[in-house]
């Protein structure tokens, strides 16, 4: 990975985290597989699967290029590669998950980066470990084993992402990814992530950043709402929200600076905005 992919990676990663309430993680269906010698699939998922193997060897093939895969290993694939599996010996068992994680209204989000592919457990051997333990419990009938199996994966793919944007890992799927199904859109919104976020304490109007981005107003806004799941403005509203919550748990600043600090005309501005969003004026948000 180059430095120039790897800066706006980590920058787009953070996404994650200034959007983490916008973030839904759905589980379709999960169980064990298990195949004899012989075992041959081929498919091209709807949804992301992932599968962690528990015993045996697995060759996947794409296009001409074959990968391998083995005991302890995971298998991530997208929607966008079609594949063919092969048992290598007398059998395979694999744990599979589908699921959808989506960010507000983009249910492929992690079609921006390069995941799909062959992944040594041992990168996330903890994560792993937590969601082996709450996948076994939900076979078993355990009961909220549901919720917690749905966050144990949650975790799982956040570590996952951040391999990813740390180097450690890139997957070895991405390169057969056809180029019209390569979600760049990210990549283009880069400076105006960076726009925002140096100046979220100044009033921001969505026609400099369409302008910062070398469209109209009209597309910007269709263009990023394709990208992230949601609307500029309410991009910029959950940042500012997230860094009011910050300013107030610091106990250091006035409700009057808050306001100053985060680009509004006045308190009551401020105040407006942030029980409209917490439910709660700012005066009794920190107890």
């Amino acid at each position: 990975m180059s430095k120039h992919k790897g800066a706006w990676t980590v920058s787009s990663l953070n996404l994650f985290d200034e959007l983490s309430e916008h973030v839904m993680l759905r589980i379709y269906a999960c169980g064990e597989a298990i195949h004899s010698d012989g075992w041959i699939e081929n498919k091209q998922h709807p949804d992301y699967d992932l599968w962690f193997i528990r015993k045996g060897n697995i060759e996947i093939r794409i296009d001409e290029q074959v990968h391998l895969a083995s005991e302890g290993d995971l298998i991530l694939f997208s929607p966008k590669v079609a594949y063919t599996a092969t048992n290598l010996g007398a059998e395979c068992s694999f744990i599979f998950t589908h699921f959808h994680f989506s960010l507000g209204n983009h249910l492929r989000i992690l079609d921006n980066y390069s995941l799909e592919g062959i992944m040594a457990s041992s990168l996330v051997q903890e994560e792993m470990g937590l969601y082996l333990d709450t996948f076994n419990q939900h076979m078993h009938g355990i009961p909220m084993s549901a919720i917690r199996l749905k966050g144990a994966l949650t975790i799982l793919i956040a570590k996952i992402l951040e391999c990813y944007g740390r180097g450690d890992y890139q997957g070895g799927f991405a390169k057969h990814v056809p180029a019209r199904n390569r979600n760049t859109n990210l990549q283009a919104l880069q400076p105006v992530f960076a726009f925002i976020q140096d100046r979220l304490h100044q009033p921001i109007r969505i026609g400099e950043l369409a302008e910062l981005a070398g469209m109209s107003e009209k597309y910007f806004i269709l263009y990023f709402k394709q990208a992230l799941g949601i609307t500029p403005g309410s991009y910029i509203y959950q940042l500012k929200m997230n860094r009011a919550r910050e300013l107030l748990y610091s106990r250091t600043y006035s409700i009057q600076q808050i306001a100053g600090l985060l680009g509004y005309p006045d308190p009551y501005s401020f105040s407006k905005a942030f029980k409209k969003y917490y439910k709660v004026p700012p005066s009794k948000f920190v107890w």
